[in-house]
């Protein structure tokens, strides 16, 4: 990949997208539309200007871009509004945790007719996400965030375990230090057995102990984005866990920085498309979502937004080297309901680690 980054991928313009959708000629189609939220910002901005125009162009369908903030606000924003009997959106972008949030509370979700989403066999099952009222959600895209190194004072590690050597990361790792940031499912992929130790407490308990073991070798644990940033720029780590897709930008821009899969992978988190339950536009939205999960709009969305696709390479046109640029296997999916369902005593448990000696 020659100098991709997102930068000059926006200035590019909408065209090549729809050159590429193999959707066909548009549907007949009379003053349909569809309200779609999506996070503001750099990525409702991609969207407006490389997703939704395509949609239109391959479906006559017109998008009108809402902004929605983190999903947890949505939720809340979403929960009144469904009291109130308006509707902001008619698909939103629902993280996993939040999507479950909302499948527990019910009533704000529409099931999702899947033989109007035929592309949707393209994904893995885990992205669609499925209850008993039917599924509720259609993975949208996704977004890793990796084992990285500055390969000039290091060499790639084979194994998450080997951040733990004291005798070659004493002081120089930069982990994030929230306890949901996915650095608890690292360790529980690669000293336990996964997702299923988060189910007891007493793994959990274990996993924060193992974490603890670490502590020596962390000159960073950072709440900001910007702190891991300029740490591996000016050398104070030499390694740690950051994103994926910035830290291959940083790297096209010279920094000192790899992001590497080792055998246990990294972790990866999503966004599903959700149809509020007060929509009457569900025809409108399963087109939508049949667009975004056909294999030619992920490697787009790959191409010009920087997400990973959830779709196998395989059923894409993706380069390896633009594969790379945004995903990578093996992938370590987090353990999303034991952060909910046990939130308080893992927050607790882990903020205790950190303040001990």
């Amino acid at each position: 990949m020659t100098k991709l980054n997102r930068r000059t991928l926006l200035k590019t313009g909408a065209a090549s997208f729809a050159a590429t959708s193999v959707l066909g000629t548009p549907l007949i189609a009379q003053s349909r539309s569809l309200k779609v939220g999506s996070y503001g910002g750099y990525f409702e901005n991609s969207f407006k200007e490389f997703v939704y125009p395509a949609f239109t162009e391959a479906t006559g369908i017109e998008v009108e871009s809402v902004t929605q903030p983190n999903s947890t606000d949505w939720l809340v924003t979403m929960q009144q509004a469904t009291a109130a009997g308006s509707v902001p959106a008619d698909l939103s972008l629902y993280a996993r945790d939040t999507l479950i949030k909302a499948s527990r509370i019910g009533g704000l979700l529409k099931p999702l007719n899947l033989k109007a989403i035929p592309a949707a066999s393209n994904l893995d099952p885990y992205f669609v996400f499925e209850a008993p009222e039917g599924p509720l959600g259609v993975g949208a895209m996704s977004w890793f965030s990796a084992m990285v190194i500055n390969p000039d004072e290091v060499d790639a590690p084979a194994s998450w375990a080997e951040f733990w050597d004291s005798t070659i990361y004493e002081s120089s790792l930069g982990l994030s230090r929230n306890y949901n940031s996915q650095f608890l499912d690292i360790v529980a992929a690669t000293f336990f057995d996964g997702e299923a130790t988060f189910a007891t407490d007493e793994g959990i308990l274990a996993i924060i102990e193992k974490a603890a073991e670490i502590k020596p070798n962390v000159a960073l644990w950072w709440s900001a984005e910007s702190q891991m940033e300029q740490s591996m720029k000016n050398g104070d780590v030499i390694g740690g866990q950051y994103y994926l897709d910035v830290a291959n930008l940083m790297a096209l821009d010279g920094f000192p920085i790899k992001p590497i899969f080792p055998k246990e992978g990294n972790p990866q988190d999503y966004g599903s498309w959700c149809l509020s339950s007060l929509s009457d536009k569900a025809d409108e939205a399963a087109e939508f979502i049949n667009f975004s999960s056909d294999p030619a709009t992920q490697a787009i969305m790959s191409r010009k937004i920087g997400t990973a696709p959830l779709v196998d390479q395989s059923k894409t046109d993706l380069t390896d080297e633009e594969f790379d640029f945004v995903s990578g296997t093996p992938s370590i999916k987090p353990a999303y309901e034991a952060y909910l369902d046990k939130e308080t005593f893992i927050k607790e448990s882990w903020d205790k680690m950190l303040a001990g000696a």
